[in-house]
C-alpha cells in the first residue's frame, strides 16, 4: 500500500539524500481518519477486518494527543507499523536502486526520551532491511538516527546516541514541551508578550537561545562526547530563522532543515552564519599574533636594559 508512493517520491529525488521519518502521526489522528471512513464502512457489512481496525483506533483516543501515544510509542506497542513502513522504504529504495540510481536513507524515529526507546526501533529496523535486502538481493546504505524534540531527551543524549547514526533536534515540539506551551494556541497571548517584552521574540519564530537553545547545545554536546563524529542538525521552523541558523553555526549543528519557502533565506543565512565565523577566527588568530609580536618586543626591551 505504501511502497508506490515511496518509490516515486525516491525515484524522483535520488541525487539527493532523504531522511524518512517513520510515525510522525499521533493516535488521534489516525482515529480522525479512520472514523470519517467508517461512515463507508457500515455500508459494507463484508469488511469486518477494518471495523475491528476502527474499533482498535477508538480505544486509543486521546483528549491531549500532542503528549500523548505518537512517534516511537506506537511503534513499540503495534510493532506492525514499524515494519510496515520500514519494509515499503526498503522495497523502494532497493526498486529505485535497480534502475541505477543512488538512495541514500536516513530513516529518523520521532518522539524518543528514553534510549531503549530508539534501541529496540532500530532492532527493528535494522531487522526488516536485512528481510528485504536478503529477499532482494541487494545492499542498501542506510543510517538511523532519532528527532530530539523532548528535554528529557536531551538530557540522556549520551545514552540516546549509542543506539543513532545522526541527531535531528526537533525545535519546534522542543520549543513546546520546554515552554508548555501549544504552538496551535498560544498565538492568542504570545503577541503581548512581546510587545509587553516579557519575551523579546516569538518563541516558535526566533530559536530561545536561554532555554531551547541551551538544551540544543547540551543534547549536541553529550550525544558526541560519545560519537564525536555525530552528525547533528536541527528541523522545524527555526532552520529558516538568520539568528536561529547562525547559532546553530555556533554551537558546532551540520545543518539546518524548514519549509520549502524559507530555504533561500536559510542558505543566505547560513553563508553568512559561515563567512562571520571565519572572519572571527582570522581576527582572534591575528589578535594572538599581535599579542605574541608585542611580548617579544616586551622581552627584547627588558634584555637591553639588563
Amino acid at each position: 500500500m505504501m511502497n508506490n508512493p515511496v518509490r516515486k517520491f525516491f525515484g524522483a529525488m535520488f541525487q539527493s539524500q532523504q531522511t524518512q521519518q517513520r510515525l510522525p502521526i499521533s493516535s488521534e489522528e489516525w482515529h480522525q481518519h479512520w472514523q470519517s471512513q467508517g461512515q463507508c464502512w457500515r455500508k459494507e457489512p463484508e469488511i469486518d477486518e477494518k471495523r475491528q481496525l476502527l474499533h482498535h483506533v477508538n480505544k486509543i483516543r486521546e483528549a491531549n494527543p500532542m503528549l500523548g501515544f505518537r512517534g516511537c510509542r506506537l511503534g513499540l506497542l503495534y510493532p506492525e507499523v514499524t515494519r510496515m513502513q520500514c519494509r515499503a522504504i526498503f522495497e523502494a529504495a532497493c526498486q529505485v536502486k535497480g534502475e541505477r540510481k543512488q538512495v541514500t536513507l536516513e530513516i529518523m524515529v520521532p518522539l524518543v526520551s528514553i534510549s531503549e526507546e530508539l534501541k529496540q526501533q532500530a532492532e527493528m529496523i535494522h531487522d526488516v532491511a536485512r528481510e528485504v535486502t536478503g529477499e532482494l538481493g541487494m545492499k542498501i546504505e542506510y543510517a538511523v538516527g532519532t528527532m530530539i524534540e523532548l528535554p528529557r531527551a536531551c538530557l540522556t543524549a549520551d545514552k540516546i546516541a549509542e543506539h543513532a547514526d545522526f541527531f535531528s533536534f526537533g525545535t519546534n515540539d522542543l520549543t513546546q514541551t520546554t515552554f508548555g506551551l501549544s504552538r496551535d494556541d498560544s498565538g492568542r497571548f504570545l503577541p503581548a508578550y512581546v510587545d509587553r517584552k516579557i519575551l523579546a521574540d516569538d518563541p516558535f519564530q526566533v530559536l530561545d537561545r536561554e532555554g531551547v537553545g541551551e538544551l540544543v547545545r547540551l543534547g549536541t554536546e553529550r550525544g558526541r562526547s560519545v560519537k564525536p563524529d555525530l552528525k547533528v542538525g536541527i528541523c522545524g521552523e527555526h532552520g529558516g530563522d538568520p539568528s536561529s541558523i547562525a547559532f546553530c553555526n555556533e554551537i558546532g549543528l551540520n545543518y539546518v532543515s524548514c519549509s520549502p519557502y524559507r530555504v533561500p533565506v536559510a542558505r543566505l543565512a547560513a553563508a553568512h552564519a559561515a563567512l562571520a565565523a571565519e572572519a572571527k577566527v582570522a581576527a582572534d588568530a591575528a589578535a594572538d599574533a599581535a599579542a605574541d609580536e608585542d611580548a617579544k618586543a616586551r622581552e627584547a626591551v627588558g634584555a637591553s636594559k639588563g
